[in-house]
């Protein structure tokens, strides 16, 4: 494999701030390796020689967006899989447990912010099921999945996994939610699938989500990737999104120092949670 070309000083602070701008990412010089790898395998793919011109390629029009679309699906690989970190998905079915024993409505909605290849949202799909098919009434929830990669999400509507990626699920959930392909890979069952939908969306556009009165958003290793202050303001805008009641939950350790007055932090010591105020605060 021939060696990534150098990538130079001012390239890569060209490249830095269009990151930056178009998709709210920030990279440091720990990350310039992985940006000049993924920047040259794509050049060498388009037969490209320097990373300026890639570059003009890149803000060139309508086939400009469509190749900055393919570079994001190489820059925002995310490690991800199924029950990521359980004591988020053990307060999902405690939360919704309560909420159906405690709420007159028919059903759910929830988010996956920054699904990735779908491993997230189908999990909380499986909590969420789980926890309603304890309860004496009938329920029903919706999820959806948004994440910035389009090949990303290809993976997440196809919900397929191998053996190995389903190692966090255990066999008795595997069995009920999964069947078996004869290549020896799993499908999300249709009638979990059939709850969910996936779509593109950048996050700086959150203004745009048709996503309205939610009642659980999860957002987890995914604001680590920008700036303080627009951790903030992501966050602020995802309060709004929740419906009274609703519980919102972040990754461990992505945000300090922040609070909102419509949100009550839940008190559990490995989850970083809040529920919104059913009533406005005085």
């Amino acid at each position: 494999m021939r060696r990534a070309p150098e990538l130079p000083d001012a390239d890569f602070e060209r490249w830095r701030q269009l990151l930056e701008m178009r998709a709210g990412m920030v990279l440091d010089d720990r990350q310039r390796s992985f940006l000049q790898i993924q920047l040259a395998a794509r050049m060498r793919e388009l037969e490209i020689a320097d990373y300026d011109s890639y570059y003009q390629v890149v803000c060139a029009g309508i086939g400009g967006r469509i190749e900055w679309v393919r570079l994001l699906d190489r820059l925002t690989i995310q490690a991800t899989r199924f029950f990521r970190h359980p004591p988020s998905f053990a307060l999902l079915e405690a939360y919704v447990s309560e909420f159906a024993r405690t709420t007159e409505g028919n059903g759910l909605t929830l988010w996956s912010l920054g699904c990735a290849s779908g491993e997230e949202a189908f999990s909380m799909a499986i909590s969420t099921a789980e926890a309603l098919s304890r309860q004496p009434r009938p329920l029903t929830f919706a999820l959806t999945g948004t994440d910035i990669s389009s090949e990303a999400l290809r993976q997440a509507r196809q919900g397929t996994y191998s053996l190995q990626r389903l190692a966090g699920v255990p066999a008795s959930l595997r069995e009920r939610y999964f069947r078996t392909h004869a290549d020896g890979s799993f499908e999300v069952t249709a009638g979990l699938a059939e709850r969910l939908c996936f779509a593109r969306l950048n996050v700086l556009e959150l203004g745009q989500a048709p996503l309205q009165g939610l009642n659980v958003i999860f957002c987890q290793n995914l604001l680590i990737y920008f700036r303080r202050w627009l951790r903030r303001d992501l966050l602020n805008q995802l309060v709004q999104r929740l419906a009274p009641g609703g519980l919102l939950v972040l990754g461990v350790g992505e945000v300090s120092n922040w609070s909102h007055p419509q949100l009550v932090p839940v008190d559990h010591p490995e989850v970083l949670a809040f529920t919104r105020q059913v009533s406005p605060p005085a």
